[in-house]
């Protein structure tokens, strides 16, 4: 008997984007984003059908877009064949109704399709239960006004959602997962809490490497390290943190991490659902802030990064950028990124690494001081200060005390500068 394998149907979306002087930055849509959109549906499973950017004074309160342009995405979706309309703005409940019922397709906004992305990049039980914890706070303010979304299992592209649970059940139910599962991540938080502990002990500065998704973070961190991370080139192919150990240099090792890319109108639930892998970033000792230079908004991309480190609050972190993909910038680009504000490297054919690692040594280095200490046998609490707080390269027990040979930084250079002793 011939089995006959069916293939998956990709579902063809009509791309929508409304521009009005009263947005912000972040609210407002351009071509820019419009192309973001095409290549999240994409990354998403889907394809673009056709797109159309509406600029008007002010939204309007009914259908977002005005009753012309709903009629005008209507006919443009029955004539491209489209599956569904995907909005690159933030829709409310109701509007999300009306738009499906102008015409006659399910309608998805920009935070849903990010969380179905999301939804297939979640591989670890952390980043499985972050991912459903931020559907359902997505879901709960919507359960009145969706209509066939909902019966997309969050409207996602291939219908993927929290599970098989009736999405029209009360909200005390979802109320109560939601619940549930912001104690399972936050025994999370507490896990990586220890760890974070047990790797101070080590004595081995944190240098987490961030960025705006698809800049080459984890092509970055297999380059240095093998971690072995699958690196594809789309959006957001990276949701679970890695971390390696990895020698800068003969004196000097480090751990590496790699982080979740950042995105223009990411979500803010989507944030506090992983906050639990973002806080990461709050205990690094440097950031390397990696930035896809080949891309011609590489600065407004820079721009968004900066911010999501600022809510995070890590933005006083000392941090390098990393200016990525070099090999495929326009040569004309280069010269005007000047040396002093960063490193110019390609994380896929491994130039410019050399640099990258020694500006890594020299900023994790600021500050600090190679001393020889001789301290008293009787002053045991300065040793366990050493041993605490300094990089500890020798130890000889003598005939007068502890000889100690140590890098410290500047505020226990200032605690211990009593027991120093001339070379």
């Amino acid at each position: 008997m011939n089995e006959r394998k069916e293939e998956k149907k990709i579902e063809r979306a009509v791309l929508v984007g409304l521009s009005c002087p009263g947005f912000s930055r972040e609210e407002d849509t351009d071509e820019r984003t419009m192309d973001e959109l095409r290549a999240l549906v994409e990354t998403a499973g889907g394809e673009a059908a056709a797109m159309t950017l509406q600029r008007r004074p002010a939204p309007d309160a009914r259908t977002f877009i005005g009753e012309g342009k709903a009629l005008e995405v209507r006919q443009l979706a029955e004539a491209e064949g489209a599956d569904l309309i995907v909005f690159d703005n933030e829709l409310s409940p109701s509007q999300m109704r009306v738009l499906e019922e102008e015409t006659g397709l399910p309608v998805l906004d920009r935070s849903g399709l990010i969380l179905d992305i999301f939804a297939q990049r979640a591989r670890t039980g952390e980043g499985k239960l972050q991912v459903e914890l931020a559907q359902y706070q997505y879901i709960l303010p919507r359960l009145a006004g969706l209509g066939k979304t909902m019966s997309r299992l969050g409207g996602g592209i291939g219908t993927r959602g929290p599970g098989e649970s009736k999405l029209e059940s009360d909200r005390r139910h979802i109320r109560r997962r939601i619940d549930k599962l912001k104690e399972e991540l936050e025994q999370v938080r507490q896990v990586r809490a220890v760890q974070r502990r047990q790797r101070k002990k080590t004595e081995l500065p944190m240098v987490a490497i961030v960025g705006y998704t698809n800049a080459g973070k984890s092509t970055l961190l297999n380059q240095l390290t093998g971690a072995g991370i699958e690196a594809n080139d789309r959006l957001f192919d990276t949701l679970d943190p890695t971390t390696r150990k990895k020698r800068i240099s003969d004196t000097q090792e480090i751990l590496l991490s790699d982080t979740v890319g950042f995105i223009r109108k990411l979500p803010h639930h989507l944030i506090s659902a992983f906050k639990a892998t973002l806080e990461e970033l709050t205990y690094a000792d440097l950031l390397l802030h990696v930035i896809d230079v080949s891309d011609e908004d590489w600065r407004g991309q820079a721009e968004t990064v900066e911010k999501v480190i600022g809510q995070l609050g890590a933005k006083e972190i000392p941090r390098i950028l990393v200016f990525n993909k070099a090999d495929r910038c326009d040569p004309d680009v280069l010269p005007f990124i000047d040396p002093k504000e960063g490193v110019k490297i390609s994380a896929k054919t491994g130039a410019g690494l050399d640099g990258l690692l020694a500006a890594v040594e020299q900023a994790l280095g600021r500050g600090k001081h190679p001393v020889r200490l001789l301290v008293p046998y009787s002053e045991g609490a300065v040793l366990d200060l050493l041993h605490r707080e300094a990089q500890i390269e020798r130890t000889e027990y003598v005939e007068n005390g502890t000889l100690v040979e140590a890098v410290v930084d500047d505020k226990t250079f200032g605690r211990v500068a009593a027991y120093l002793i001339e070379e």
